[in-house]
């Protein structure tokens, strides 16, 4: 599974679930934005918008606007205002006559005169203002990562803090644009985009599209946001990350599955370290899914035992690793910088019944290679081994490993390797990721 294909996934699943609500848009926004953006950028709406002014057409669409907005449109009308003792513009005789009529007729320093004015709020430009709006804010809102080597940023605009400065001074000095009324919440309206896509005047056919492409993109368009996301490219820099992504969401539509049948599927509520949660109808059963570095509350740890033994009865391996999570203790303050209560980045399925817990972790490797592959076996064996639930071994001896069904890895794809099928696999299960889709099923259904 290539990342094309990733891509191509990720942006069905957010379509399917995260614009439905039923899954957590910020714990998909955290990861598919750069590193280094403030949780501002966890909001989907927001995070498009940064994906949208990166696009190459927004960016050699502010570039071209110096010269463009010199020619745009505006309606010529003609104004009229009464006047006395003076005249500014051409007499109107006719309305002058009526006016001194209504007020004095004897007054013959009192003028009505007609004066020709532009406006510049039609159709075409309140498109075009609404789309600078979008561009300026969200560069506004980006504007100090533009002063660091932000090589998303740079790359999309030309290398140059100029272009920047050069649309801040158009929307904010230009006189055209200062001109422009801003548009009204209801506007402009899907006719007004329409008939702005037919005008003659290239600037304004290119700003329909592109805020109509940005429109469709917040409405959830599958083309528009796959579209967006190819073209713009903000995702990790470790495909892995995505190929997380990927594996959740086939946790997830797989408990989808499962809701079907015997559970009710709960939406899961904004700041919620749960990823989903699954009740059953019948029983106090319950699913509950994590990822990352969630459920900390859940008192869910990872601790070796090689705390729980005395000095003279370690290994020397294990002193070791003793030794060097001492120091590392001592050494830091901060307790984001210790290990000695961590909590491995894999996907925790919880499962609850009868006042007892049971696990499924998963481990994911991004990779065919087999060295990586035996590390992500010994890694995953050691998740389980060392679960922890409030400080106390989940598995215990004899079976430290659990049923053998309550460890999974998940590696690329194998074409050109035997490999043993899932009922003869040991300890843990091992699937590749064109297996995920099926095999989660069946693992899911031998443990609850």
């Amino acid at each position: 599974m290539d990342r094309e294909q990733l891509l191509q996934t990720l942006t069905s699943d957010v379509l399917t679930y995260v614009m439905h609500g039923s899954f957590p848009e910020k714990h998909v926004m955290k990861r598919i934005k750069p590193n280094g953006l403030d949780h501002r950028f966890d909001d989907f709406e927001m995070l498009m918008r940064l994906h949208f002014i990166l696009r190459p057409d927004v960016v050699d669409f502010v570039e071209e606007l110096p010269v463009r907005l010199r020619s745009i449109k505006t309606q010529t009308e003609s104004v009229s205002s009464v006047s006395r003792g003076t005249v500014d513009g051409r007499i109107d005789w006719h309305g002058t006559i009526q006016e001194r009529y209504s007020r004095n007729p004897r007054d013959s320093a009192l003028f009505v005169c007609e004066h020709r004015s532009e406006n510049y709020d039609i159709e075409e430009n309140l498109v075009l203002k609404a789309l600078l709006a979008i561009i300026y804010d969200t560069l506004q809102e980006c504007r100090r990562y533009f002063q660091r080597d932000y090589e998303w940023v740079t790359d999309r605009w030309k290398d140059s803090l100029d272009l920047v400065e050069t649309m801040t001074n158009l929307f904010e000095r230009n006189v055209h644009v200062r001109r422009i009324r801003p548009p009204q919440e209801y506007e402009p309206t899907d006719r007004m985009i329409e008939r702005s896509a037919d005008s003659r005047q290239g600037i304004y056919r290119d700003a329909a599209k592109l805020l109509g492409r940005y429109r469709e993109t917040l409405a959830g368009d599958a083309d528009a946001l796959s579209e967006l996301l190819e073209q713009t490219a903000i995702t990790p820099s470790d495909d892995e990350t995505l190929f997380e992504l990927y594996v959740l969401f086939r946790y997830v539509s797989v408990i989808e599955n499962l809701s079907d049948e015997e559970f009710t599927m709960r939406t899961i509520e904004s700041g919620s370290q749960e990823v989903a949660r699954l009740t059953s109808d019948d029983t106090d059963e319950q699913v509950v899914l994590y990822h990352d570095n969630s459920a900390r509350d859940r008192g869910l740890s990872f601790m070796s035992d090689i705390f729980d033994k005395s000095a003279r009865n370690l290994s020397r391996t294990e002193r070791i690793r003793r030794e060097a999570q001492e120091i590392a203790n001592t050494y830091f303050s901060d307790s984001e910088f210790r290990t000695a209560t961590g909590r491995p980045d894999v996907i925790v399925l919880e499962i609850h019944r009868e006042n007892q817990f049971e696990y499924l972790i998963t481990e994911i490797k991004y990779s065919d290679r087999p060295e990586t592959i035996r590390s992500g076996i010994k890694e995953t064996l050691e998740y389980l081994a060392f679960l922890r639930q409030d400080d106390e071994l989940v598995h215990n001896e004899p079976s430290i490993f659990g049923s053998g069904w309550n460890g999974v890895l998940v590696v690329q794809d194998l074409p050109d390797t035997e490999t043993a099928a899932i009922d003869d696999q040991r300890s843990i299960r091992i699937l590749q990721a064109s297996e995920v889709e099926d095999q989660l099923q069946t693992i899911l259904q031998r443990i609850l």
